[in-house]
């Protein structure tokens, strides 16, 4: 109260409301860079590799029953441990309740930087039939494989992603490989083209007509 009783002394109101407009102005530009930077996280779905291994619960009948380990690509270790139990009830009528697990752990590729082929064989349920497929990808990771995997099934066959059971996946050599799309990024001639944009041309110099038809890229 005493800076505003001072500055009214000294300034016309019009004068006090110019630095409250130009923080307006800043907080507004501050938000727009905050919302121009989120990124809608559907569109990159980031998948996790885990291993878990498991058992149904001791009893007397079957003091030591058998133990379970499988790989599970999954987005948070809770819809890890749920797929496990799924496919635990389905092969040995083993719940969560009535199991227990033995351990948990996130794998992660030993080489992120490098780029692989990978081959994935999987099986999904569409709204007439159970199908199986292979598919085959290009990336750094066999995390962003399946992330690519599943937003294609999406898209492609409407796969809901609880009706897909992964069922193998590999690191495929580039002779292994049958995907058109895939084999067309091989060789050791590959070349891309270098594309730069051109600067649009002053308004000074500006026509409605060209005697040639102006290029916007060159190569």
């Amino acid at each position: 109260f005493w800076l505003k009783g001072n500055l009214q002394t000294h300034c016309s109101p019009n004068q006090l409301l110019i630095p409250q407009r130009s923080l307006v102005a800043s907080f507004h530009s501050f938000l727009f860079a905050m919302v121009k930077s989120i990124v809608d996280p559907s569109l990159t779905p980031r998948m996790h590799h885990f291993h878990i291994v498991g058992r149904a619960a001791p009893t007397q009948k079957n003091p030591v029953p058998k133990i379970y380990r499988m790989q599970l690509f999954a987005k948070s270790k809770v819809l890890a441990k749920s797929r496990f139990w799924y496919f635990m009830k389905k092969m040995n009528k083993a719940k969560k309740s009535g199991g227990e697990l033995l351990a948990i752990n996130e794998l992660f590729e030993p080489h992120p930087l490098k780029v692989n082929n990978y081959g994935i064989w999987l099986r999904y349920e569409s709204r007439t039939n159970t199908h199986n497929m292979y598919k085959e990808y290009r990336d750094v990771t066999i995390n962003g494989a399946v992330g690519q995997m599943y937003m294609e099934m999406a898209g492609r066959h409407r796969a809901h992603p609880n009706t897909i059971q992964i069922i193998n996946t590999a690191v495929l050599k580039d002779s292994e490989c049958k995907r058109s799309h895939v084999q067309e990024m091989h060789g050791e001639g590959l070349k891309y083209p270098v594309i730069r944009k051109v600067p649009m041309v002053s308004k000074k110099y500006r026509t409605t007509f060209k005697a040639t038809r102006p290029n916007t890229f060159v190569h």
